[in-house]
C-alpha cells in the first residue's frame, strides 16, 4: 500500500502532464505551485506569470528565472548580478533581470545591425568610379555567431562580383 500515490500527488502529476494549458494559477498554494511549475518550459512559466492577475509568484518562481538567466547568459552573467546587487544592497527578481538583459542584447544586437546597413549605405553613396572596399572590421563578429560572419563575407563576396560584372560588361555566374 505503500505505492499508492495520494489524491494530491495525482492531481500535481495531471497538472504537470498538461501544464503547457495552464495561465491564471488563482490561489493554488505555492508548496502545490514548487511541485509543479519546475516543468515549465520559459514561454509557458512567463505565460502564467502574466495571466496570473493579482499575485506575486516569486516565491515559487525566482529560482527558476535563475535557472532560465543561468542557461540563457550564462553562470558569469549571473554571478556578476549577484555580486552587484550586494555591493548596491538591492534584490531584484530574476524575472525582472531576466528581462533587462535580454532587452539589452536585443538593443545591442539592433545597434550593430543599424552600424551594418549604415556602411553599406555609405558604400552605396560612394561615386561610381571610386573603389567598393567595404572592409567590416573583423572584431565585431564573435566566433559564436559564424551564420552571421559567413553571411557577411559572402554578401561582400557578391557585392565585389557585381561590381565587377557592371564594370567589365559580361555576365558572371556567382556561386553560393
Amino acid at each position: 500500500m505503500d505505492n499508492v500515490p495520494s489524491l494530491v500527488d495525482l492531481c500535481i502529476q495531471v497538472a504537470i502532464d498538461n501544464v503547457r494549458y495552464l495561465g491564471d494559477v488563482g490561489e493554488t498554494d505555492f508548496h502545490l505551485l514548487e511541485r509543479i511549475l519546475p516543468h515549465c518550459t520559459l514561454d509557458q512559466l512567463m505565460h502564467i506569470e502574466n495571466n496570473t492577475k493579482g499575485r506575486d509568484l516569486s516565491p515559487a518562481t525566482d529560482e527558476l528565472w535563475k535557472k532560465f538567466y543561468v542557461r540563457q547568459f550564462g553562470i558569469e552573467s549571473a554571478n556578476l548580478v549577484v555580486e552587484r546587487m550586494g555591493q548596491k544592497r538591492v534584490i531584484f527578481k530574476w524575472k525582472q533581470l531576466y528581462e533587462a538583459k535580454l532587452k539589452d542584447r536585443e538593443e545591442a544586437t539592433q545597434k550593430s545591425l543599424d552600424r551594418i546597413k549604415k556602411r553599406y549605405q555609405e558604400e552605396d553613396a560612394k561615386p561610381e568610379g571610386f573603389p567598393n572596399r567595404f572592409l567590416f572590421p573583423r572584431q565585431y563578429l564573435c566566433k559564436s555567431n559564424t551564420s552571421l560572419y559567413s553571411h557577411v563575407h559572402r554578401v561582400i563576396h557578391d557585392r565585389r562580383l557585381q561590381h565587377h560584372h557592371k564594370n567589365s560588361g559580361r555576365h558572371l555566374y556567382v556561386r553560393r
